[in-house]
């Protein structure tokens, strides 16, 4: 992999690290009046696999390589890490990921916008991913799982306001992996493909915790990625709860200032 597995240069720390990937999710632009509004960065990447363009979704550059390799796994065409990194012709707002797929994804490309994970599919029918049920995992209190969006690092969020971000913690709420998109699905597909590029997945004991309101496809990411444990900010779709709980997932929302709802899997969740 590039890119994510970059160093830092001679001198310069992780911080300086994290402030150049920031400074690439942020763009300044002008309002009426000649005011300034720094705003998060929104642009396309295509996906390719052995040359092929398989995919294109709009997300915030950074951490691009983690974003193919989650998106792949999350809809079943990979089950380990491969090489991800710049194209062969190194075309710009393109990542290249070495083969075989695990199946044929079918006549139909991928588009995917930054709002939506699966707007590009033709219907509900068509998000078909095995995952199986997931594992006991970790029970963890109340009071904790309602921290952790508190817990999250949200660097172009505190600049633009104009991202979502997906954490991926220990059974003690040490944050182990956070990232920032302003897809909400990107943002997970990142973490998920960082946690595959360290040899993580499946996340059975671990949780995930993502900023804004629970959608089916972050359900659905979260279980092919086996995760027990889904946190939220905002409030879960009918979809959501249905997905989780068939999946054995636990799942809550509106996780804020010590508030937690627990819509299914309550045996993961300690009072």
């Amino acid at each position: 992999m590039t890119g994510s597995h970059a160093q830092p240069a001679a001198g310069r720390g992780p911080a300086a690290a994290r402030d150049a990937t920031t400074a690439r999710m942020t763009a300044a632009i002008e309002r009426d009046g000649g005011a300034s509004d720094e705003v998060a960065v929104e642009e396309p990447l295509e996906i390719r696999v052995d040359g092929k363009a398989l995919a294109v979704t709009m997300r915030t550059p950074g951490h691009d390589e983690e974003l193919a390799l989650g998106f792949l796994f999350g809809e079943g065409l990979i089950d380990c890490v491969r090489q991800a990194g710049p194209s062969r012709d190194f075309a710009s707002n393109v990542v290249e990921v070495g083969g075989p797929l695990l199946r044929e994804p079918g006549a139909r490309n991928f588009y995917t916008t930054s709002s939506c994970g699966v707007c590009g599919r033709g219907a509900l029918e068509e998000v078909e991913v095995t995952a199986p049920r997931a594992k006991d995992g970790p029970v963890v209190s109340r009071e904790l799982l309602a921290t952790l969006p508190d817990r999250i690092a949200q660097p172009a969020f505190a600049t633009t306001g104009g991202t979502h971000a997906t954490g991926l913690f220990d059974a003690n709420g040490a944050l182990l992996v956070a990232r920032e998109d302003v897809g909400r699905h990107n943002a997970m597909d990142k973490v998920v493909g960082r946690a595959l590029a360290d040899g993580m997945l499946p996340l059975s004991g671990r949780v995930l915790c993502v900023t804004g309101r629970l959608s089916f496809e972050l359900v659905q990411k979260a279980a092919v990625a086996g995760a027990p444990v889904l946190v939220g900010v905002g409030a879960p779709s009918s979809l959501a709860v249905e997905l989780a709980a068939d999946r054995g997932i636990t799942l809550c929302g509106f996780a804020s200032r010590g508030n937690l709802n627990v819509y299914t899997g309550e045996q993961r969740v300690r009072a």
